[in-house]
């Protein structure tokens, strides 16, 4: 959430941002009238307020002189009256407020690309290069399918499409890439694990900014519970409605399956792994101080990026352009993975610094090193992704006679079985 102290003295570089989102000024316009309205309802209020203060007392002296008072006493409930009226405006505006500046998205930062789409983002790097094939690459769903390591009929008929089972080999594989990941950044990166719980409230989900404006894409569980579209929403509200006591910054991260509503978007491919409404991802979050998170968002990006290296695979890092960047992002990196049956990049990480926006939702602040109290600045990013990811590896380390040679770092994971071949 934007403050309102920004909205009141910098309106014009907030339609700025907006306008580089290509984002509408509807709820912005809304704000800037219902903020003047109310800060000159205020003002009337403690007038009235201050008024009915100076009678009250000079009934008072009236009285004590034996003095008729009752029509002051009538004007006086009068104006109570009136008071009454003008308080439960003020506060129907600040509710008004509350919900529209939830409606406003985050400010791009300066550095962004602008761009209106995708097709805007920049390429900051890319790593290694495209592994050549003697044969036609297949795709991850006839490899898979092949070495029995996935069942999506059988799935659809469980649930439905877009939710997987992986069986055999390819859970074993799904379960060493989760452990590797944890692993790698709680024993070299410095984050702290955490499982947190699979559901969430809606005060969570307006926090880190998936309510209002995503209901539809998520998946309502209950009136009040709803289930996570990743694991940012419960990591971020554990500091919610807190002041973090402990040194900046705090580093957390975990393992949680993920559930959304719009993986099958029109127009976009379906079938088998590219786009599911569950998948599992490891997320790391960190609370940092103001100054410090553009360096921590670099660090952040290096720490995903060291798990597809140490993977031995292709890939790029992107800038989002300002017509591409999330809703409370202000900065954001995707990184894309080469997938040769695909012939195409998949995103698998994205990493976002959101500045205060999730902590003023959030209300999550820091004690500063003055003493005094400040909203910290929070930043995710896929540490990564596993849908995506296993068809990266299933693609790239497929052989000519349908086996798949697994990269040299999960081997102590997978108890030692460095390929995948048919039984």
């Amino acid at each position: 959430m934007l403050d309102i102290k920004l909205i009141r003295e910098k309106e014009e570089v907030v339609r700025q941002g907006l306008a580089a989102r290509g984002h509408s000024t509807e709820f912005l316009d809304a704000v800037a009238a219902d903020d003047a309205l109310r800060r000159k309802l205020v003002t009337e209020v403690e007038g009235l307020k201050n008024q009915r203060n100076v009678v009250s007392k000079e009934i008072g002296m009236l009285k004590g002189k034996g003095q008729d008072t009752s029509e002051k006493q009538k004007a006086m409930r009068e104006l109570g009256d009136l008071i009454t009226a003008k308080d439960n405006e003020v506060r129907d505006l600040e509710v008004r407020l509350k919900d529209n500046l939830l409606r406003i998205p985050n400010i791009p930062h300066s550095s962004l690309p602008v761009g209106k789409d995708a097709a805007d983002n920049k390429v900051v790097r890319v790593h290694g290069e495209a592994r050549q094939f003697p044969f036609a690459p297949r795709g991850h769903v006839e490899i898979g399918e092949a070495l029995g390591l996935f069942d999506f009929p059988r799935a659809a008929r469980m649930t439905g499409s877009g939710f997987p089972l992986f069986i055999g080999m390819g859970s074993r594989l799904q379960r060493a890439l989760i452990q590797f990941m944890l692993d790698l950044h709680v024993k070299e990166h410095g984050y702290t694990e955490m499982l947190p719980p699979f559901v969430v409230n809606t005060a969570s989900m307006i926090g880190t900014g998936q309510l209002p404006k995503m209901a539809e894409d998520m998946y309502h569980a209950t009136d009040d519970l709803w289930l996570i579209p990743t694991a940012e929403v419960p990591v971020t509200n554990y500091y919610r409605d807190e002041i973090i006591e402990k040194p900046l910054p705090v580093y957390l991260t975990a393992y949680t399956p993920c559930f959304r509503r719009e993986a099958g978007a029109a127009g976009k491919e379906t079938r088998g792994l590219i786009r599911v409404h569950q998948f599992d991802k490891v997320e790391m979050v960190k609370f940092v101080e103001p100054s410090k998170s553009y360096d921590e968002l670099e660090t952040l990006v290096a720490n995903a990026e060291d798990v597809l290296q140490r993977l031995g695979l292709h890939y790029r890092v992107l800038s989002l352009c300002t017509g591409d960047i999330s809703f409370a992002a202000s900065k954001c990196y995707d990184i894309e993975l080469w997938a040769p049956g695909q012939n195409a990049w998949l995103e698998v990480s994205s990493c976002s610094n959101f500045e205060a926006f999730q902590a003023r939702r959030a209300n999550i602040r820091y004690r500063r090193a003055d003493g005094k109290i400040d909203f910290v600045h929070t930043l995710n990013g896929s540490g990564v992704a596993l849908a995506r990811l296993v068809v990266a590896i299933l693609e790239n380390g497929q052989e000519a006679d349908g086996s798949v040679t697994l990269p040299e770092a999960l081997a102590p994971y997978m108890g030692g079985v460095r390929r995948l071949e048919r039984d």
